[in-house]
């Protein structure tokens, strides 16, 4: 059994919305998007059309005010920031200073430093907001649950008539939210449909370039709440006008066959590694250039381990990468340790947001059940299963259904939190 926000994702199409609910904030129809848009083409919606469907805007997840805070009172730190100018980006020692007494380790951004360079028409950009910045940390969590693919948010906050980096093309989808002033995007075909990682723009500059002199397929300037969404490998450019122009960029690290593919060749490696054939060293004086004598054997074995793995192992392989990808909700250290001291009967509790966890019963020990998450083995006793079923299912219980004793060391392993 699978459990926790992130796994339940799958449900009828009337209920899109409401089961992806930061999905359908950037999109809207969520159905439409699933089938005519994602991976096939860029779409464009507005905020006038954001408004009149749902009446909301995005003025609540980010803007320049906020590099303000982060900078002027928050002690940023580089890397969480960089500059930009001219398509080229700027070394962090422009920018960066010591904090003063306590703090002298120069990598924090400086105030003045950044205004500037910023004055002298530098991009700033705000880099892992999805891990900074509360409200993005919100949305970056639930989309990432929405869509089953990771994601990162930079924000780009752009001084008047300028242009950040040069034509490109991304290896990752993106959702652009412009949230002040106003930028001009222009989109070009790819020069590589669906690039993967190693597939990265500059090593196709030429192509890219050239791509980027033809007619474009999308040329719209972006208004305060429009969301504009690109597939990995659209080619594209941003300027802005007259005026301080700020946008949210999400980055969907989308899974593909080929993540899979990675997967299996990393597992088929280490079965083949058990194999005493392929272990055994080639004979003496080999020319590796030329004698392919050890090539069959290598060939068979990998087959042989490829054929043996059997789904569940790959998916637990996946799984353990896709965790890795994700921070889970954040817990306030002070507090979780205090309501496991305030602990009582009336206690009520649920299971930590985006956190998967499978249980399963303890061997040979049918009074205890175990409980398995990126957070470690947790037993428990198993007269408390029917409140963990419940909490998997997204609902709270009380300290007294899960028993005290099980309740505490679950807040105290971080796995469930005070509802």
């Amino acid at each position: 059994m699978t459990a926790g926000t992130a796994s339940r994702t799958t449900t009828p199409a009337g209920e899109e919305a409401s089961a992806r609910p930061a999905l359908a904030r950037l999109v809207g129809d969520v159905e439409t998007f699933a089938a005519e848009v994602w991976g096939r083409r860029p779409l464009l919606r507005t905020g006038a059309e954001a408004l009149a469907e749902d009446g909301r805007d995005f003025t609540d997840l980010f803007g320049p005010g906020a590099v303000d805070e982060m900078v002027s009172r928050r002690g940023l730190r580089a890397p969480f920031l960089r500059l930009a100018k001219d398509g080229s980006p700027l070394p962090d020692s422009l920018f960066t200073t010591a904090g003063g007494v306590g703090a002298s380790v120069r990598d924090q951004v400086g105030d003045d430093q950044l205004h500037r360079e910023f004055a002298g028409g530098a991009t700033i950009v705000a880099q892992g907001l999805h891990r900074t910045w509360p409200p993005l940390v919100d949305l970056g969590q639930q989309l990432a649950v929405d869509l089953g693919h990771p994601v990162q948010i930079n924000a780009y906050i752009t001084p008047p008539q300028s242009q950040g980096f040069a034509d490109h093309y991304d290896v990752h989808d993106v959702f652009v939210v412009q949230t002040s002033g106003r930028k001009r995007w222009v989109l070009h075909a790819p020069v590589l449909e669906a690039p993967l990682r190693h597939h990265p723009w500059a090593e196709r500059r030429s192509e890219v370039e050239e791509a980027a002199r033809a007619e474009p397929i999308l040329d719209v300037t972006l208004e305060p709440g429009d969301v504009l969404y690109l597939p990995r490998g659209t080619i594209h450019a941003a300027s802005t006008f007259g005026e301080i122009s700020s946008h949210v960029t999400i980055g969907v690290h989308t899974w593909t066959p080929y993540a899979a593919a990675e997967v299996i060749g990393q597992l088929a490696l280490d079965r083949a590694a058990a194999d005493l054939q392929v272990r055994r060293s080639l004979a003496l004086g080999v020319d590796i250039a030329s004698d392919t004598s050890g090539f069959a054997v290598a060939r068979e074995a990998l087959v042989r381990a490829i054929e043996q793995l059997d789904d569940a192992a790959i998916s637990r392989a996946l799984t353990r990468r896709d965790e890795s990808s994700r921070r889970l909700s954040p817990i306030s250290p002070i507090a979780q340790v205090q309501a496991a001291l305030d602990l009582d009967d009336a206690s009520r509790l649920r299971l930590r947001p985006h956190l998967r966890v499978t249980v399963s019963p303890v061997p040979a020990d049918d009074a205890q059940i175990m409980l398995d998450s990126r957070l470690g083995l947790q037993r428990i006793a198993a007269t408390g299963r029917p409140a963990v079923d419940i909490m998997l299912e997204g609902g709270e219980t009380t300290a007294a259904e899960l028993g005290q004793e099980a309740a505490r060391a679950l807040l105290r392993a971080g796995v469930v939190v005070p509802a």
